[in-house]
């Protein structure tokens, strides 16, 4: 009888043993190989699974903001048992990385953060032309993951004459009913994209696409109206200008094709009739100007409209015609009209028959007879 009862509690231990280590092997501790940690302490329940009761007691201090470090398993395991965490399951792991969250805030938001502060503000224009230099050399900043808010301003000076600022910023914390503030300091200038020059122009120089370039200057340093880069190319300058010299509206004038004491070509234009002589410019003046010039021939003074490099048309039967020597001018007759035309004089005649081509006059000749 007292055998039959050991063989029976004997053979419920065995089924109930296996049952117990399934159980044990579901809820023991087991390292983790990777960790990421918001605060600047490092617990049990971060670097195992299945801590219990002994998840929140700290063992590390976190690595730096944004950064990771390596923990060997032997030490970690050492750490561990001085806090009665015992049994922890390693499996392969050699280490354990520790990384810290971060809120990473790099040199250009925070630039902007100020400039959009300043915006519209103390005389100053849109943000994006507002040109951030912080005091301290920021490439990044790294806050505690914490503070997910915005960069909220909440205290901003600024100095117009010198342009210097000082703005703080306050940013919630999820952890902490208090904001977290950030206060800066530097100098914020208004600036304007504008075309400058890359080399020595001379008044009379045409402006070339390499002539210019676009760069940003400070609003103060740039009078009047700034040129861009697509409007100042084909212009000329009203005065010589160097190298780096930012081009205002008014710097730029349209090319002169001609020029004062410059010789020009008169070209005297009627239905059915065209007449090139020599002539002087008395002004100069740039396409689509009204200039006068004087026929070398007549010594008689012209208005005309600049209508080419050294070529002034003068139109309308208000002007006399500019009449010379025949070697002195060209002249054609246009086909639709030459009935309508009132006969000119014999010498005039001789001259428009020397000046069209064999084919020409023959035809002419034939209307005429």
């Amino acid at each position: 009888m007292i055998r039959t009862t050991l063989a029976t509690i004997s053979a419920l231990v065995a089924l109930a043993l296996p049952a117990q280590a399934a159980d044990d092997g579901i809820a023991a501790p087991t390292l983790r190989a990777s960790v990421t940690v918001t605060s600047d302490l490092v617990r049990v329940g971060d670097l195992i699974d299945n801590a219990g009761s002994a998840a929140l007691i700290p063992v590390y201090r976190s690595p730096d903001l944004g950064t990771t470090g390596a923990l060997p398993v032997a030490q970690v395991l050492s750490v561990l048992r001085a806090k009665q965490v015992i049994g922890v399951m390693t499996g392969d792991i050699k280490e354990v990385a520790v990384t810290r969250l971060a809120r990473t805030l790099g040199n250009k938001d925070l630039e902007n953060a100020v400039a959009s502060a300043l915006e519209r503000r103390f005389g100053l224009g849109d943000a994006a032309n507002i040109t951030i230099t912080l005091d301290r050399g920021i490439s990044e900043m790294r806050l505690d993951a914490s503070n997910s808010g915005a960069l909220q301003p909440v205290a901003t000076r600024y100095d117009a004459r010198s342009g210097r600022f000082d703005l703080t910023f306050e940013i919630s914390n999820d952890n902490n009913p208090a904001p977290t503030k950030l206060r800066f300091t530097g100098t914020a200038i208004e600036t304007v994209e504008v075309a400058v020059l890359t080399r020595d122009i001379e008044r009379t120089e045409m402006l070339k696409s390499s002539d210019v370039a676009l760069e940003r200057r400070p609003k103060a340093e740039v009078t009047g109206e700034p040129a861009s880069r697509d409007r100042a190319v084909g212009m000329q300058l009203r005065r010589p200008m160097r190298a780096g010299t930012p081009i205002r509206v008014a710097d730029m004038a349209r090319p002169e094709f001609v020029q004062r004491d410059q010789n020009v070509t008169i070209i005297y234009q009627v239905p059915g009739l065209y007449l090139t002589t020599r002539g002087k410019a008395v002004e100069s003046g740039a396409e689509g100007d009204i200039v006068s010039v004087l026929n070398i021939q007549t010594k008689r003074t012209l208005s005309g409209v600049v209508t080419g490099r050294g070529q002034v048309t003068v139109q309308g039967a208000s002007q006399s015609v500019p009449m010379a020597p025949a070697v002195e001018q060209t002249s054609s007759l246009q086909r639709e009209t030459p009935a309508a035309a009132a006969p000119a004089p014999a010498s005039q005649t001789k001259i428009s028959q020397t000046q069209i081509p064999p084919a020409q006059f023959l035809q002419a000749q034939a209307k005429s007879e």
